[in-house]
């Protein structure tokens, strides 16, 4: 799946053929407030809510740095991107020339974490600050690459925190008359990076399928009834830890034995990625008792060395 610039009467010609766009951007502000709401909402009776506190709080001061210190503008490098890799994954995250300021927004992130952290954090925050340009870029390039084992998971979730809020400006200054082309979907067509989750939207993209990044946040169309890994039709199977009406359940594949959570807005609107996919956990648990493995990615469940 790529991306292009197309001209505005191209634009409008879709418009008015109501058809609904392959590619949607975030609204990053809107994005981690409504991420942190939805986390501290789901922690409240929740066995894990410990730790969705914790990923709230990281949420936030996601969102006070987008407010308060954005990065500098790349709209010229990176609408070269797009003409450069003719729309083939222009911010692709394995091979980008990322600038300092990932490295910045890390440090003001730990900064701003150490009124929260208690002595177990603490440790953790105290030897990314502690560690060399070198090897936070090793350990980036690590994750981006997705050698999550290489990375323990308590500075993953930090180094990721970091990375995400630079990719999603970066993808917030890609021309606005870009729109995706069909082709494989697994990944990202902005980053190339593996999806958190697929959401079934409602409202006027309803019963549309968008998968969701777990990097730049952008979301994908991708057909339903097809398995988002390997493309496959015919051995898909949903399941639930509740019902066959819950918000949350989880499609398997029997071709590529992966499985991809699926969040339907029209159970409950406030489904959110992140959110929803950390707060059942125990839904991941019984796929992994089915010899299924996960296809997607949560920025804040890193299994790292």
């Amino acid at each position: 799946m790529s991306i292009k610039i197309v001209q505005q009467d191209e634009i409008q010609q879709v418009a008015s053929s109501f058809q609904q766009p392959e590619l949607l951007f975030a609204n990053p502000k809107n994005l981690y407030s409504r991420r942190a709401k939805r986390l501290r909402e789901l922690a409240k009776e929740n066995p894990f809510g410990d730790y969705m506190e914790f990923s709230a709080n990281l949420v936030d001061i996601q969102l006070e740095l987008l407010t308060n210190r954005p990065i500098a503008n790349y709209s010229e490098k990176v609408t070269a991107c797009v003409e450069l890799t003719q729309g083939d994954k222009p911010l692709n995250s394995k091979n980008f020339q990322r600038s300092d300021e990932w490295r910045e927004l890390l440090f003001a992130i730990i900064e701003k974490f150490k009124p929260y952290a208690n002595d177990t954090i603490l440790p953790t925050l105290e030897w990314l600050e502690k560690t060399s340009a070198s090897e936070l870029e090793t350990l980036a390039d690590n994750l981006l690459n997705e050698h999550h084992e290489l990375v323990a998971a308590d500075k993953a979730v930090f180094i990721w925190a970091a990375l995400s809020l630079y990719w999603v400006q970066l993808a917030q200054q890609l021309p606005r008359n870009t729109r995706a082309e069909v082709g494989h979907k697994h990944f990202c067509p902005v980053c190339n990076s593996a999806p958190v989750t697929s959401v079934i939207h409602f409202g006027e993209a309803q019963g549309l399928r968008y998968l969701h990044c777990s990097l730049c946040e952008s979301e994908w169309h991708v057909v339903r009834a097809k398995c988002t890994n390997c493309d496959e039709t015919g051995k898909l199977d949903y399941w639930s830890l509740d019902s066959m009406e819950a918000a949350v359940k989880a499609e398997s594949c029997g071709d590529c034995h992966s499985y991809l959570k699926v969040l339907y807005q029209d159970k409950d609107f406030n489904v959110e990625p992140v959110a929803d996919d950390l707060a059942s956990l125990f839904l991941d648990s019984e796929m992994e008792q089915k010899g299924l493995s996960r296809s997607g990615v949560n920025p804040f469940l890193f299994q790292g060395e």
